[in-house]
């Protein structure tokens, strides 16, 4: 029997800094790929936070917002399919240019 993985791409374009419609883009994007019987959704690099955010992601709350709803975004995807953001993402180690993978919650 051959295993098979759905894989949605999705390239939206998302607008700099507006957190919560580029979350709404990528939640409406998520339900099509679940009707679609997807396993995963990929959206791109910086997604959450648009690109260029030039020094706004300097700023630990901007990267702190952006992460937020990162965790927002893993809760109510948690039904599946997983779902792959680009997100900036601040630890005690640094600044990363971080893609999430959200499966699960």
């Amino acid at each position: 029997m051959t295993d098979t993985f759905r894989l949605t791409l999705a390239q939206l374009n998302p607008t700099v800094g507006a957190f919560d419609a580029n979350a709404a883009k990528a939640k409406d994007a998520w339900e099509h790929a679940k009707t679609a019987e997807a396993d995963m959704i990929a959206l791109p690099e910086m997604f959450l936070t648009g690109y260029q955010t030039q020094d706004m992601a300097m700023k630990p709350a901007f990267t702190r917002s952006a992460m937020s709803q990162v965790e927002d975004l893993a809760q109510s995807c948690a039904d599946g399919p997983a779902m792959g953001i680009g997100t900036p993402w601040l630890d005690e180690t640094g600044l990363y240019n971080g893609y999430a993978i959200l499966e699960g919650g």
